[in-house]
């Protein structure tokens, strides 16, 4: 018997789908909302490790990415002129021989969870969210914008780092702070020659190349800006094109004239952070992914901490016959698990900001991996 019998969860995002895929396999009846009506969520690439592939796999899902995305193991970090630095092993993850990390276009692995989620039987509403909770001690009445309402024995909140669930259930939490960095992303053709990561380090910039299919790879440039600050789209272009600048390794420099085309799609996105204290839930309304633990991309673990907290949940769902065990159990195995992630990659930001040790920068990524390598 599983703790609950019926679920709403809030947000089609990589949590969201995660906690319906797992509760459907558990025997949950599960409804999702979504708001944005084309289920397109925006954005380049995204980088994912080893960890969030094995999360995959236990969706099924890992044939698809591997099809349509790109695994690789490793890393190699070099000086802003091509010098090699270190080469970071990524560990192989406890049971399961997938590969030590990846990369896929984000859209891409949307709408394979997406499909996945729709043919678990899991009730999909689109161009829709909820307008009112009221609880009671035995379900969750909630109003909806189509007008109808409905009752569960479960609310899942994956509404992301913005969310409004959040606002309303814990009024206390101060929304992400900027923590002092911001993320350029493009997407550019692939090398052959280019099959793992590479990074390079320069002066308070990061510059980091990954595959995401056979022909795409994704760029990423982490640059420290002390204010948040706005800036005009249309400079975009000249803006990555000037922090590339002194990154005089020809492979660095071949990528220039790419970034000028449209199909870069230059994204700039402003860093920051967000850990809300355990419990995550307020009686039958529990928050998960970004809501509660928002991370900066350091260990390429934000996606992943959120679709493994949605299997967790689901999990523990299916392992207590009460609801109130089973949140206690979920929230015992996840909040030490995203306070790692999170601290680890402040860390790691904070090291770039200050131009410390480089040595330092390695042996926080390494050991962070080793830990996440550990079961969930």
């Amino acid at each position: 018997m599983t703790a609950v019998n019926n679920a709403l969860v809030i947000g089609g995002g990589f949590s969201g789908m995660a906690a319906a895929l797992r509760m459907r396999r558990a025997g949950i009846a599960v409804d999702l909302v979504e708001i944005d009506p084309q289920w397109c969520p925006l954005g380049a690439g995204i980088t994912v490790n080893g960890p969030t592939l094995r999360a995959l796999e236990s969706l099924g899902l890992y044939g698809d990415f591997v099809r349509e995305g790109f695994v690789s193991n490793g890393a190699d970090c070099f000086t802003a002129d091509g010098k090699p630095l270190t080469h970071l092993a990524t560990p192989k993850v406890h049971g399961s021989d997938v590969s030590g990390g990846g990369g896929i276009m984000r859209p891409v692995l949307a709408r394979i969870m997406a499909q996945a989620t729709r043919q678990a039987g899991v009730d999909v509403r689109l161009g829709c969210s909820y307008t009112t909770l009221r609880q009671d001690k035995d379900a969750v009445t909630v109003g909806f914008t189509d007008g109808s309402e409905r009752r569960y024995d479960l609310v899942v909140g994956a509404d992301g780092v913005h969310s409004r669930l959040r606002g309303e259930l814990f009024p206390e939490v101060t929304p992400p702070g900027y923590i002092g960095q911001g993320v350029w992303r493009a997407v550019l053709p692939r090398p052959p020659e280019l099959d793992a990561p590479r990074m390079w380090f320069g002066v308070h910039i990061k510059v980091g190349v990954n595959p995401v299919s056979n022909d795409l790879m994704y760029m990423f440039i982490t640059e420290d800006r002390p204010t948040k600050e706005h800036i005009d789209p249309s400079t975009w272009p000249d803006v990555v094109i000037g922090l590339l600048q002194p990154f005089t390794d020809p492979f660095v420099q071949a990528l220039i004239p790419h970034l000028r085309q449209p199909e870069a799609a230059i994204d700039y996105r402003p860093l920051g952070n967000l850990l809300v204290p355990t419990p995550w839930n307020r009686g039958r309304v529990v928050l998960i992914g970004d809501t509660v633990a928002a991370t900066t991309p350091h260990l390429a673990s934000g996606a992943g901490i959120g679709i493994e907290s949605g299997i967790v949940l689901g999990e523990e769902l299916e392992r207590h016959s009460d609801l109130q065990a089973a949140l206690d159990a979920f929230h015992a195995r996840r909040f030490p698990r995203c306070q790692l992630v999170i601290g680890s990659s402040e860390r790691l930001c904070r090291i770039e900001i200050e131009g410390g040790d480089k040595a330092e920068h390695a042996r926080v990524m390494r050991d962070a991996m080793t830990a996440l390598a550990e079961p969930i």
